[in-house]
């Protein structure tokens, strides 16, 4: 107890900082190594008193050390299960499927239930209260499942944008957590977890975070949450753009486009893999290749094309742009190529002047012209967007502006969220805050036109013949559910059939009727009948789908959160 009661000043950079210590990277790896085998060794009561006793080890060296920890491979082979709890964005999901790849490729074997697992991931989202809170809840269920009795569960790990932002206060708060891991460390994942289900679980809580701005690394590896003929498809990281609202740049990092070779290499990958759509996300996916100036002319309407090559590969979307950036060689690329889906996400925030200076946004006049413009120049476009209600000094005058908008746009798709101060941002200390009940009244006045506008959108698809790409059975496996060029996968609307298909086939299906936002049709086909082993297949995946088991949200809960007042997702705001 007494080295234990010693070492601890050293190796916490937290007093390190506070002493002006110039203590070296070996005494800290030896201080933290003899930390973790007096709690994991000693005879169970030294290992309790341990325990209670220390602070949970903080791995997030100081700069002025240049320091950063390197995991070690356990000495001996683990056979362990991991099960990985995603929330937030479909940037998390890379993160996630990325990181069961790793663990996959080091013998981990991934399970769907989380009570199955020796170690349990969170991965974590930190958007808005709402997200955090949901993150929170998640995490605690899998802190039960380590407490309690009649599972396998050894440890916990959080991961995400909760572990980047609040790495030292959930460990503080959640001592019972294994270790909580930045986005550099996540490279460093196998060998921790590893080491976890060596112990048993009796370790201090280890943080590894790092570095905002991580280097790009091959994402094709991976064990898919998603459809397996769908993926998300990152072509950068990181925000410039000084929204008042948001926090994301302080823990994602600044804008940095991913090479042109390296994604085509990832979607070629992809293709290989089974994948037939590929849908483009980034914090703002049209920046792409801006910060490289005049040194690579190449901007997003040239990966288009590329991509467009690419054989296998019959769908292409894109998330998450900005209201900038688009040239007309992106708009005539949207227009002109074919397997890029007349669809667009640009989250729009608000339309009134006043709001969007406030916001640190391009102007209202701005967007309305850019708007425009894509409404004529490309047939059929179908507008994904999000606004924010009840920002700072929003008055009357502003939102019947945000009203009347929303109204002549008729949005075919879109979330609206209630404003949720940010710490550390701007906004968040600007006068005029809004009472809570007026901005879920207000929000919820403007879902209701975001139904409206999307049944109508429903309704005049009826009679049409479209492309559906099947996603899986229907509900209790019969029948098929699948989605439109107009829809992004996990987000947006489905189409319900009644032949059943193998996931990812493409139909033609005939638009016969609505069910509230959501399609019904028929396909006129002499191959609707699968064979025994397909129809075997469908029956497995109806039984329990890959996202749903590893913990993604499913399809159905997703776009409910989203188009229901007054609890809308806050995954699709930035």
């Amino acid at each position: 107890p007494l080295s234990v009661v010693l070492i601890m000043p050293l190796a916490c950079p937290r007093a390190t900082r506070r002493a002006g210590s110039s203590m070296s990277s070996s005494l800290v790896l030896a201080a933290l190594s003899l930390l973790a085998h007096t709690a994991a060794f000693a005879p169970a009561p030294l290992a309790s008193s341990a325990r209670g006793l220390l602070r949970p080890v903080c791995l997030r060296t100081p700069p002025s050390l240049g320091l950063r920890m390197v995991a070690v491979e356990p000495e001996r082979a683990v056979a362990s299960k991991v099960a990985l709890v995603s929330l937030g964005c479909p940037k998390n999901v890379v993160d996630a499927e990325v990181m069961l790849g790793d663990l996959q490729k080091k013998g981990f074997k991934v399970v769907r239930k989380p009570r199955d697992a020796d170690v349990v991931i969170v991965n974590t989202c930190a958007f808005i209260d709402t997200a955090r809170e949901e993150s929170v809840r998640a995490v605690l269920e899998a802190l039960e499942l380590k407490e309690g009795s009649g599972n396998d569960v050894k440890g916990v790990v959080v991961t995400g944008c909760m572990a980047q932002r609040y790495a030292e206060e959930l460990v503080i708060e959640m001592p019972e957590l294994d270790a909580v891991m930045g986005f550099e460390s996540y490279a460093q994942i196998a060998p921790q977890i590893g080491e976890i289900v060596e112990r048993s679980g009796m370790m201090m809580p280890t943080v590894m975070v790092g570095d905002t701005d991580v280097p790009f690394r091959p994402e094709w590896e991976r064990v898919r949450l998603t459809q397996q003929h769908a993926a998300f498809l990152r072509v950068a990281e990181g925000c410039n753009h000084k929204c008042t609202f948001c926090a994301i740049p302080t823990w994602r990092g600044s804008f940095r486009s991913k090479p042109f070779d390296s994604i085509l290499e990832e979607a070629r990958q992809l293709s290989l893999q089974g994948v037939t759509e590929l849908n483009l996300i980034a914090e703002d996916t049209n920046q792409w290749g801006s910060d490289w100036g005049e040194t690579d002319p190449r901007r997003l309407s040239d990966l288009l094309w590329a991509l467009d090559g690419l054989e296998g590969i019959r769908r292409i979307s894109l998330l998450y742009c900005y209201p900038s950036y688009f040239s007309e060689e992106l708009i005539d690329a949207i227009a002109n190529i074919d397997k890029v889906c007349k669809y667009v996400d640009i989250p729009l925030q608000h339309i009134s002047d006043r709001m969007l200076k406030a916001m640190q946004r391009p102007s209202g006049k701005h967007t309305r012209e850019l708007l425009t413009k894509l409404r004529a120049r490309i047939p059929g476009l179908v507008l994904r967007t999000t606004f924010i209600t009840g920002f700072p000094g929003e008055n009357d005058e502003d939102h019947a502006e945000m009203v009347q908008y929303m109204t002549d746009m008729g949005f075919e798709r879109a979330g609206v969220f209630a404003y949720s101060p940010e710490e550390g941002t701007p906004a968040a200390s600007m006068p005029n805050q809004i009472p809570d009940e007026v901005k879920e009244a207000r929000r919820d006045q403007l879902m209701m036109l975001v139904q409206r506008a999307q049944r109508k959108f429903a309704r005049d698809q009826v009679g049409k013949t479209l492309e559906v790409v099947i996603d899986g059975p229907g509900e209790g496996g019969f029948g098929s559910v699948g989605r439109t060029r107009a829809d992004c996968p996990d987000i947006d609307c489905v189409v319900h059939l009644p032949h059943t298909f193998k996931e990812g086939t493409y139909v033609e299906a005939k638009i016969s009727d609505t069910y509230d936002f959501d399609l019904v049709g028929t396909v006129e086909s002499e191959e609707v009948t699968p064979t025994p082993e397909e129809a075997d297949a469908i029956l497995s995946a109806a039984a329990g789908h890959t996202p749903e088991a590893l913990g993604g949200q499913t399809q159905a809960r997703r776009r409910a959160s989203e188009a229901a007042p007054p609890k809308a997702s806050p995954r699709r705001a930035a």
